[in-house]
Protein backbone atom coordinates (compact mmCIF):
# COMPACT_ATOMS: atom_id res chain seq x y z
CA UNK A 1 0.00 0.00 0.00
CA UNK A 2 1.21 3.58 -0.83
CA UNK A 3 2.16 5.79 1.90
CA UNK A 4 0.32 9.26 1.68
CA UNK A 5 0.18 11.59 4.42
CA UNK A 6 3.01 11.95 7.31
CA UNK A 7 2.03 11.61 10.93
CA UNK A 8 4.66 12.64 13.02
CA UNK A 9 4.62 11.42 16.76
CA UNK A 10 6.87 12.74 19.54
CA UNK A 11 7.52 10.52 22.50
CA UNK A 12 9.13 12.45 25.53
CA UNK A 13 10.71 9.91 27.93
CA UNK A 14 10.18 10.10 31.98
CA UNK A 15 12.71 10.94 34.24
CA UNK A 16 11.84 13.46 37.04
CA UNK A 17 14.59 16.55 36.78
CA UNK A 18 16.42 14.71 33.89
CA UNK A 19 13.29 16.21 31.81
CA UNK A 20 15.42 19.15 31.43
CA UNK A 21 17.42 17.16 28.64
CA UNK A 22 14.27 17.11 26.24
CA UNK A 23 13.34 20.53 27.30
CA UNK A 24 16.52 21.51 25.93
CA UNK A 25 16.54 19.19 22.81
CA UNK A 26 13.10 20.82 21.65
CA UNK A 27 14.09 24.40 22.48
CA UNK A 28 17.03 23.83 20.05
CA UNK A 29 14.71 22.35 17.27
CA UNK A 30 12.62 25.28 18.19
CA UNK A 31 15.43 27.20 17.96
CA UNK A 32 16.47 25.56 14.74
CA UNK A 33 12.97 25.77 12.71
CA UNK A 34 11.84 28.61 13.91
CA UNK A 35 8.53 27.54 14.64
CA UNK A 36 6.62 26.44 18.03
CA UNK A 37 6.92 22.03 18.48
CA UNK A 38 3.19 21.88 18.29
CA UNK A 39 2.47 23.34 14.87
CA UNK A 40 5.23 20.23 13.78
CA UNK A 41 4.31 17.39 15.68
CA UNK A 42 0.51 15.20 15.55
CA UNK A 43 0.63 13.41 18.20
CA UNK A 44 2.42 13.95 21.75
CA UNK A 45 3.37 10.85 23.69
CA UNK A 46 5.02 9.88 27.07
CA UNK A 47 5.17 9.75 30.83
CA UNK A 48 5.96 11.40 33.93
CA UNK A 49 8.10 14.20 33.00
CA UNK A 50 7.28 13.99 29.78
CA UNK A 51 3.95 14.58 29.83
CA UNK A 52 4.67 17.73 31.71
CA UNK A 53 6.59 18.88 29.11
CA UNK A 54 4.38 17.74 25.94
CA UNK A 55 1.17 19.12 28.12
CA UNK A 56 3.07 22.48 28.41
CA UNK A 57 3.93 22.76 25.19
CA UNK A 58 0.41 21.51 23.86
CA UNK A 59 -1.45 24.38 25.75
CA UNK A 60 -2.85 27.33 23.74
CA UNK A 61 -2.31 30.62 24.69
CA UNK A 62 -5.77 32.08 26.51
CA UNK A 63 -5.28 35.26 23.84
CA UNK A 64 -4.45 33.64 21.13
CA UNK A 65 -5.11 29.85 20.82
CA UNK A 66 -3.68 29.51 17.67
CA UNK A 67 -0.42 30.13 19.23
CA UNK A 68 1.07 27.99 22.41
CA UNK A 69 1.48 29.68 25.51
CA UNK A 70 4.75 28.58 26.26
CA UNK A 71 7.84 27.61 24.15
CA UNK A 72 10.67 24.79 25.35
CA UNK A 73 12.71 27.49 26.63
CA UNK A 74 10.37 28.71 29.21
CA UNK A 75 9.78 25.24 30.15
CA UNK A 76 13.92 24.74 30.63
CA UNK A 77 13.18 27.80 32.92
CA UNK A 78 10.51 26.17 34.45
CA UNK A 79 12.63 23.14 35.76
CA UNK A 80 15.37 25.42 36.86
CA UNK A 81 12.67 27.32 38.77
CA UNK A 82 11.06 24.80 40.80
CA UNK A 83 13.24 21.69 40.83
CA UNK A 84 14.42 22.44 44.40
CA UNK A 85 11.45 23.42 45.84
CA UNK A 86 10.04 20.14 44.70
CA UNK A 87 13.00 17.71 45.65
CA UNK A 88 14.56 19.42 48.49
CA UNK A 89 18.14 18.81 48.91
CA UNK A 90 18.74 15.46 50.67
CA UNK A 91 15.37 14.27 51.89
CA UNK A 92 15.31 11.35 49.50
CA UNK A 93 18.70 10.11 49.96
CA UNK A 94 18.18 9.83 53.66
CA UNK A 95 15.39 7.48 53.01
CA UNK A 96 17.37 5.69 50.28
CA UNK A 97 20.02 5.27 53.04
CA UNK A 98 17.21 3.64 55.41
CA UNK A 99 16.01 1.60 52.60
CA UNK A 100 19.44 0.00 52.60
CA UNK A 101 19.66 -0.20 56.42
CA UNK A 102 16.67 -2.21 55.87
CA UNK A 103 18.49 -4.50 53.38
CA UNK A 104 21.15 -5.30 55.48
CA UNK A 105 18.89 -5.82 58.75
CA UNK A 106 20.05 -2.96 60.72
CA UNK A 107 17.38 -0.79 60.49
CA UNK A 108 15.49 -0.34 64.67
CA UNK A 109 11.65 -1.18 64.40
CA UNK A 110 10.70 2.65 65.00
CA UNK A 111 13.12 3.32 61.94
CA UNK A 112 10.84 0.75 59.86
CA UNK A 113 7.92 2.34 61.28
CA UNK A 114 8.96 5.64 60.01
CA UNK A 115 9.73 4.08 56.63
CA UNK A 116 6.76 2.23 55.09
CA UNK A 117 4.65 5.66 56.33
CA UNK A 118 6.58 7.98 55.10
CA UNK A 119 9.58 8.96 52.43
CA UNK A 120 6.90 10.71 50.09
CA UNK A 121 8.32 14.42 49.03
CA UNK A 122 5.43 16.48 49.82
CA UNK A 123 3.59 16.88 46.65
CA UNK A 124 2.05 20.28 47.63
CA UNK A 125 4.88 22.23 46.18
CA UNK A 126 4.50 19.89 42.53
CA UNK A 127 0.82 20.65 42.80
CA UNK A 128 1.35 24.39 43.24
CA UNK A 129 4.13 24.29 40.15
CA UNK A 130 1.58 23.10 37.71
CA UNK A 131 -1.66 24.70 38.89
CA UNK A 132 0.52 28.05 38.00
CA UNK A 133 1.71 26.44 34.64
CA UNK A 134 -1.56 24.67 33.48
CA UNK A 135 -4.25 27.10 35.81
CA UNK A 136 -7.58 25.04 34.57
CA UNK A 137 -6.90 23.90 31.42
CA UNK A 138 -8.45 20.60 30.31
CA UNK A 139 -6.41 18.02 28.46
CA UNK A 140 -9.25 18.71 25.74
CA UNK A 141 -7.90 21.84 24.83
CA UNK A 142 -4.12 20.87 23.60
CA UNK A 143 -3.48 22.30 20.09
CA UNK A 144 -2.16 19.08 19.16
CA UNK A 145 -3.46 15.07 19.95
CA UNK A 146 -1.63 14.93 23.32
CA UNK A 147 -1.57 11.29 25.34
CA UNK A 148 -0.75 11.22 28.98
CA UNK A 149 -0.36 7.61 30.69
CA UNK A 150 -1.22 6.93 33.88
CA UNK A 151 -1.28 3.53 35.93
CA UNK A 152 -4.58 3.17 38.02
CA UNK A 153 -4.21 1.33 41.53
CA UNK A 154 -7.33 1.11 42.68
CA UNK A 155 -9.27 -1.70 40.56
CA UNK A 156 -12.58 -1.13 42.33
CA UNK A 157 -12.70 2.13 40.86
CA UNK A 158 -11.89 1.16 37.12
CA UNK A 159 -14.07 -1.25 37.19
CA UNK A 160 -16.28 1.47 37.03
CA UNK A 161 -14.11 4.00 35.51
CA UNK A 162 -13.03 1.54 32.47
CA UNK A 163 -16.20 0.53 31.22
CA UNK A 164 -15.95 1.82 27.99
CA UNK A 165 -12.24 0.95 25.75
CA UNK A 166 -10.17 3.14 24.31
CA UNK A 167 -12.87 4.53 21.95
CA UNK A 168 -15.50 5.20 24.32
CA UNK A 169 -17.72 2.57 22.55
CA UNK A 170 -17.33 -1.19 23.84
CA UNK A 171 -17.22 -2.68 27.29
CA UNK A 172 -13.69 -3.57 28.72
CA UNK A 173 -14.78 -6.17 30.89
CA UNK A 174 -16.34 -8.77 28.30
CA UNK A 175 -12.68 -8.94 26.82
CA UNK A 176 -12.24 -12.54 28.36
CA UNK A 177 -12.51 -11.37 32.19
CA UNK A 178 -8.65 -10.00 31.27
CA UNK A 179 -9.62 -6.47 33.31
CA UNK A 180 -12.17 -7.33 35.98
CA UNK A 181 -9.70 -7.00 38.81
CA UNK A 182 -6.26 -5.30 39.97
CA UNK A 183 -4.89 -2.01 38.55
CA UNK A 184 -5.09 -1.11 34.98
CA UNK A 185 -2.71 1.26 32.29
CA UNK A 186 -5.26 4.02 31.09
CA UNK A 187 -4.43 6.71 28.34
CA UNK A 188 -5.90 9.91 29.20
CA UNK A 189 -5.80 11.53 25.61
CA UNK A 190 -7.28 14.64 23.49
CA UNK A 191 -7.19 12.67 19.94
CA UNK A 192 -7.87 14.47 16.95
CA UNK A 193 -5.92 13.37 13.54
CA UNK A 194 -8.96 13.45 11.21
CA UNK A 195 -8.92 9.60 11.33
CA UNK A 196 -11.23 7.17 13.45
CA UNK A 197 -13.26 8.00 16.62
CA UNK A 198 -12.10 11.16 18.40
CA UNK A 199 -11.47 11.33 22.25
CA UNK A 200 -11.27 13.53 24.46
CA UNK A 201 -11.55 12.76 27.88
CA UNK A 202 -12.82 15.69 30.20
CA UNK A 203 -9.71 16.09 33.18
CA UNK A 204 -7.81 19.03 33.93
CA UNK A 205 -4.59 18.72 32.48
CA UNK A 206 -2.61 19.48 36.23
CA UNK A 207 -4.57 16.12 37.48
CA UNK A 208 -3.63 14.09 34.48
CA UNK A 209 0.47 15.37 34.81
CA UNK A 210 0.34 15.17 38.36
CA UNK A 211 -0.97 11.51 38.09
CA UNK A 212 1.62 10.41 35.45
CA UNK A 213 4.37 11.75 37.77
CA UNK A 214 3.55 9.80 40.51
CA UNK A 215 6.83 8.00 41.04
CA UNK A 216 6.00 5.06 43.65
CA UNK A 217 8.19 6.34 47.06
CA UNK A 218 8.75 9.98 45.34
CA UNK A 219 5.22 11.01 45.32
CA UNK A 220 1.84 9.36 46.71
CA UNK A 221 -0.57 8.70 44.18
CA UNK A 222 -3.03 11.38 42.57
CA UNK A 223 -6.47 10.94 43.02
CA UNK A 224 -8.68 12.51 40.40
CA UNK A 225 -12.13 12.80 38.48
CA UNK A 226 -12.40 12.14 34.85
CA UNK A 227 -15.61 12.40 32.98
CA UNK A 228 -16.16 10.00 29.53
CA UNK A 229 -18.15 12.51 27.14
CA UNK A 230 -19.73 9.21 25.90
CA UNK A 231 -21.59 8.55 29.03
CA UNK A 232 -21.25 12.04 31.07
CA UNK A 233 -20.50 10.44 33.94
CA UNK A 234 -17.73 11.30 36.21
CA UNK A 235 -15.29 9.03 37.35
CA UNK A 236 -12.08 8.50 39.75
CA UNK A 237 -8.80 7.37 39.40
CA UNK A 238 -5.92 6.85 41.73
CA UNK A 239 -2.84 7.17 39.37
CA UNK A 240 0.70 6.47 39.81
CA UNK A 241 3.80 6.92 37.48
CA UNK A 242 2.78 6.37 33.72
CA UNK A 243 6.52 4.91 33.19
CA UNK A 244 5.54 1.76 35.06
CA UNK A 245 4.34 0.80 31.96
CA UNK A 246 5.12 2.82 28.97
CA UNK A 247 7.21 3.44 26.39
CA UNK A 248 7.57 4.19 22.57
CA UNK A 249 6.31 0.72 21.42
CA UNK A 250 3.85 0.80 23.68
CA UNK A 251 2.34 4.19 23.36
CA UNK A 252 2.12 3.74 19.46
CA UNK A 253 0.44 0.40 19.74
CA UNK A 254 -1.96 0.64 22.98
CA UNK A 255 -3.00 4.69 22.07
CA UNK A 256 -1.93 6.12 18.98
CA UNK A 257 -2.64 3.58 16.37
CA UNK A 258 -5.97 2.84 15.37
CA UNK A 259 -6.00 6.96 15.56
CA UNK A 260 -3.43 7.29 12.15
CA UNK A 261 -4.46 6.27 8.43
CA UNK A 262 -3.14 2.50 7.92
CA UNK A 263 -1.75 3.67 4.80
CA UNK A 264 -0.13 7.00 6.73
CA UNK A 265 3.56 7.65 6.43
CA UNK A 266 4.44 7.53 10.41
CA UNK A 267 7.74 9.12 11.82
CA UNK A 268 8.29 8.44 15.48
CA UNK A 269 10.65 10.73 16.95
CA UNK A 270 11.84 9.42 20.93
CA UNK A 271 14.12 12.22 23.17
CA UNK A 272 14.91 10.45 26.00
CA UNK A 273 16.07 11.60 29.23
CA UNK A 274 19.41 9.54 29.96
CA UNK A 275 19.58 5.62 29.88
CA UNK A 276 20.44 4.32 33.40
CA UNK A 277 19.80 0.14 32.55
CA UNK A 278 22.94 -1.95 33.26
CA UNK A 279 23.92 -5.31 32.30
CA UNK A 280 24.43 -7.66 35.74
CA UNK A 281 26.62 -10.69 35.02
CA UNK A 282 25.34 -13.95 35.86
CA UNK A 283 27.51 -14.67 39.03
CA UNK A 284 26.93 -10.62 40.35
CA UNK A 285 23.02 -11.73 40.09
CA UNK A 286 23.46 -14.80 41.99
CA UNK A 287 25.18 -13.69 44.70
CA UNK A 288 22.86 -10.60 45.20
CA UNK A 289 19.94 -12.79 46.83
CA UNK A 290 16.39 -11.84 46.70
CA UNK A 291 16.93 -8.65 48.91
CA UNK A 292 19.96 -7.37 46.76
CA UNK A 293 18.24 -7.43 43.99
CA UNK A 294 16.07 -4.69 44.88
CA UNK A 295 18.89 -3.04 47.06
CA UNK A 296 19.77 0.77 45.64
CA UNK A 297 23.45 -0.15 46.90
CA UNK A 298 22.77 -1.95 43.83
CA UNK A 299 21.34 0.11 42.02
CA UNK A 300 18.22 -1.75 41.76
CA UNK A 301 18.53 -3.92 39.20
CA UNK A 302 15.31 -6.09 39.40
CA UNK A 303 13.14 -2.53 39.12
CA UNK A 304 15.37 -1.79 36.10
CA UNK A 305 15.08 -4.53 34.24
CA UNK A 306 11.10 -4.57 34.97
CA UNK A 307 11.02 -1.10 33.58
CA UNK A 308 13.28 -1.83 30.52
CA UNK A 309 11.98 -5.23 29.60
CA UNK A 310 8.85 -4.73 28.00
CA UNK A 311 10.66 -2.20 25.24
CA UNK A 312 13.29 -4.64 24.18
CA UNK A 313 10.54 -7.52 23.90
CA UNK A 314 8.88 -5.05 21.61
CA UNK A 315 11.68 -3.28 19.91
CA UNK A 316 12.22 -5.42 17.40
CA UNK A 317 8.72 -4.93 15.72
CA UNK A 318 8.52 -1.75 16.26
CA UNK A 319 11.21 -0.89 14.46
CA UNK A 320 10.08 -3.53 11.65
CA UNK A 321 6.70 -1.70 11.73
CA UNK A 322 8.44 1.95 11.57
CA UNK A 323 11.11 1.47 9.23
CA UNK A 324 13.70 4.33 8.92
CA UNK A 325 11.37 6.97 10.37
CA UNK A 326 12.03 6.25 13.64
CA UNK A 327 14.51 8.64 15.50
CA UNK A 328 16.10 8.44 18.78
CA UNK A 329 17.99 11.12 20.01
CA UNK A 330 19.32 9.65 24.06
CA UNK A 331 22.55 7.74 25.35
CA UNK A 332 23.50 6.21 28.75
CA UNK A 333 24.19 8.56 31.64
CA UNK A 334 26.00 5.15 33.00
CA UNK A 335 29.18 4.80 32.31
CA UNK A 336 32.27 2.94 33.07
CA UNK A 337 34.68 5.16 33.87
CA UNK A 338 31.72 7.94 34.03
CA UNK A 339 33.08 11.40 32.93
CA UNK A 340 32.77 14.42 35.48
CA UNK A 341 31.00 16.86 33.42
CA UNK A 342 27.77 13.80 33.20
CA UNK A 343 24.43 13.85 35.32
CA UNK A 344 23.18 12.40 38.10
CA UNK A 345 21.67 9.22 37.33
CA UNK A 346 19.30 10.22 40.21
CA UNK A 347 16.08 11.65 39.07
CA UNK A 348 15.29 14.36 41.86
CA UNK A 349 18.69 15.73 41.99
CA UNK A 350 18.01 19.60 41.29
CA UNK A 351 21.36 21.31 41.98
CA UNK A 352 22.17 23.88 40.04
CA UNK A 353 25.61 22.15 39.28
CA UNK A 354 23.28 18.83 37.92
CA UNK A 355 21.74 21.32 36.00
CA UNK A 356 24.09 22.65 33.79
CA UNK A 357 25.27 19.00 33.50
CA UNK A 358 22.04 18.08 31.95
CA UNK A 359 22.29 20.77 29.59
CA UNK A 360 25.41 19.69 28.41
CA UNK A 361 24.55 16.52 28.42
CA UNK A 362 21.83 17.52 25.59
CA UNK A 363 24.10 19.05 23.79
CA UNK A 364 26.50 15.92 23.95
CA UNK A 365 23.63 13.97 22.63
CA UNK A 366 23.02 16.61 19.62
CA UNK A 367 26.43 17.06 18.67
CA UNK A 368 26.95 12.93 18.31
CA UNK A 369 23.76 13.06 16.35
CA UNK A 370 23.92 15.89 14.03
CA UNK A 371 23.07 14.51 10.89
CA UNK A 372 20.09 13.44 12.25
CA UNK A 373 18.93 15.71 14.04
CA UNK A 374 19.43 18.27 10.80
CA UNK A 375 16.99 15.81 9.25
CA UNK A 376 14.33 15.84 11.66
CA UNK A 377 14.26 19.52 12.00
CA UNK A 378 13.63 19.43 7.84
CA UNK A 379 11.06 16.29 8.60
CA UNK A 380 9.42 18.77 11.02
CA UNK A 381 9.15 22.13 9.08
CA UNK A 382 7.80 20.09 5.84
CA UNK A 383 5.11 18.30 8.62
CA UNK A 384 3.78 21.88 9.80
CA UNK A 385 2.95 22.64 6.07
CA UNK A 386 1.18 19.14 5.69
CA UNK A 387 -0.74 19.45 9.63
CA UNK A 388 -2.15 23.01 8.49
CA UNK A 389 -3.65 21.45 5.33
CA UNK A 390 -5.11 19.00 7.19
CA UNK A 391 -6.60 21.51 9.46
CA UNK A 392 -8.02 23.31 6.32
CA UNK A 393 -9.62 20.14 4.90
CA UNK A 394 -10.85 19.00 8.27
CA UNK A 395 -12.55 22.58 8.88
CA UNK A 396 -13.77 22.68 5.53
CA UNK A 397 -15.52 19.07 5.91
CA UNK A 398 -16.86 20.08 9.60
CA UNK A 399 -18.74 23.23 7.62
CA UNK A 400 -19.93 20.93 4.54
CA UNK A 401 -21.33 17.95 6.52
CA UNK A 402 -24.68 18.21 7.59
CA UNK A 403 -25.36 19.25 11.15
CA UNK A 404 -27.47 17.17 13.10
CA UNK A 405 -30.15 18.27 16.75
CA UNK A 406 -28.72 17.44 19.75
CA UNK A 407 -28.60 18.26 23.35
CA UNK A 408 -28.20 22.12 23.19
CA UNK A 409 -30.30 22.81 19.69
CA UNK A 410 -33.14 21.12 21.35
CA UNK A 411 -32.18 23.70 24.26
CA UNK A 412 -32.31 26.67 21.42
CA UNK A 413 -35.39 25.77 19.25
CA UNK A 414 -33.65 23.61 16.92
CA UNK A 415 -35.08 20.67 15.30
Amino acid sequence: MEKQETYVILFTAGGGMRGLVPAHMIAKIEEETGLPISDMVDVFCGPSTGSILNAALTLPDPDNPDKPKYKAKQMVRFYEREGLRIFPPDRFRAFRGLLHDFNNRTMRLNQLKWLFKHGHYDSKHFKRALRLLFGHAQLQNARASLVIPVYNIDGGHFSVIEEYNETGNMPVRTKNNFNDSGGHAIWLKHMDSGYGKPTNMEVKLADAVLASCAAPSFFPCHHFPIRYPDTGEMKYVSGIDGSIFDNPCISYHGAIKNHVPPNANVIMLVLGTGHTNRSVNKDDWNQMGALGVVDPANDLPLINILFHASETALIDAFQEEIGNQLYVFNKSVVATNRPENFPSEQIDDARPENLEKLKNFADMIIDENREGFKIICDLLKKNAVAKQNRKKQQTKKQKTSPKKGGFFSGLLGGD
